[in-house]
């Protein structure tokens, strides 16, 4: 199933006010993410694959005495991620408003963020609390937004995190699953079929990273060597290709393969760290599949790919007694599956 997701600028206005219908509370949910194959490469046109995972962001919504929003951040959080992230949150959120063409300076709203998935740099913290912010907004004012309509308003939001976002996190957030994507005109989402979902263990270096500094490093770098870039480019495309083909064959060693040459390739456009690479390597040796940085990388997390509860164990040991965080959850989870 191939999805077209319109991205109309100029589209600001879901609803009138005069149509608000407000409820007692609203509550969305927003996936967390982690990408398995090209990030940054998608920012130029090639294809990559992200999946959901099931730890998620929960946003609840009450009414407040005064006018305004008064934004409760309640999530579990890597040091001074929240700090670091306060301004473009800020900016998010007015994006948010903005898109939604809502009015808080007679009637004020209170905003808790809270849920299982820990606020930290590669795991599409930012794009989960836009989509549950949507999805909590709509249900609060009676807005009955469709999916489609909470992922534009969420990738305004990521604007605010990212600059110029993919839209690759939100997307994984708001609809779940594995999903190839592809920033095109229109943009390409298509959902890849995974009978089961599969283990994996999720590293945290501790380090916030500045996805927007990353993106424009690559971008200087690529316009210094052309040539250079261009060929870890077109290996990159070849490489979402080959790991599309190996989901369709349930084939998971050559999943995990194929993420240890995406990592090889991140490490030669310079957005990988000591840091990452180290787990990277410390996983791979405990017996993961493959594992390779995810995210905007230069800190944030790497992912294993640990099929089966007792690799997915050994992993998080080896990991841990290096000092470092671990999740264990799993890639191809759905909205409509079980969530941990």
């Amino acid at each position: 199933m191939v999805i077209t997701l319109g991205r109309k600028e100029h589209e600001h206005q879901y609803i009138s006010k005069k149509r608000f219908v407000m409820h007692m509370n609203g509550e969305g949910i927003g996936f967390g993410k982690t990408i398995l194959f090209n990030e940054h490469f998608v920012v130029y046109g090639i294809p990559a694959i992200v999946s959901a995972i099931g730890k998620y962001t929960i946003a609840k919504i009450k009414p407040a005495e005064t006018n305004g929003i008064d934004l409760v951040d309640n999530r579990d959080a890597t040091p001074r991620y929240k700090q670091d992230k306060k301004e473009q949150q800020q900016d998010s959120l007015q994006r948010i408003i903005t898109k939604m063409n809502l009015d808080f300076s007679n009637k004020g709203i209170q905003i808790e963020l809270g849920g299982s998935l820990y606020a930290a740099s590669g795991i599409g913290a930012s794009a989960a609390s836009c989509v549950a912010i949507a999805r909590a907004l709509s249900e609060y004012y009676g807005l009955g937004l469709t999916d489609e309509q909470i992922n534009e308003i969420a990738f305004e939001g990521e604007k605010g995190y990212h600059g110029t976002p993919s839209g690759i996190d939100n997307t994984a957030s708001t609809f779940g699953g594995l999903i190839w994507f592809q920033k095109d005109q229109p943009t390409i989402m298509e959902r890849i079929s995974l009978n089961n979902p599969v283990e994996i263990v999720i590293g945290n270096t501790g380090k916030v990273a500045d996805t927007t500094a990353a993106v424009a490093g690559v971008r200087e770098r690529r316009e210094q060597n052309p040539e250079k870039y261009q060929g870890i480019f077109n290996r990159a495309e070849n490489i979402a290709y080959l790991a599309k083909r190996a989901f369709a064959d349930e084939d998971i060693h050559e999943i995990g393969k194929l993420m240890n040459e995406n990592h090889k390739l991140l490490q030669q456009i310079e957005v990988s760290s000591k840091e990452l690479d180290f787990m990277v390597k410390l996983a791979r040796d405990a017996g993961a599949y493959g594992a390779k940085l995810t995210g905007g990388g230069l800190g944030g997390n790497m992912i294993a790919l640990t099929p089966g509860k007792n690799l997915q164990e050994e992993v998080v040991t080896s990991l841990e007694k290096e000092g470092f965080q671990t999740l264990k959850t799993r890639i191809g989870v759905t909205r409509g599956g079980s969530i941990e």
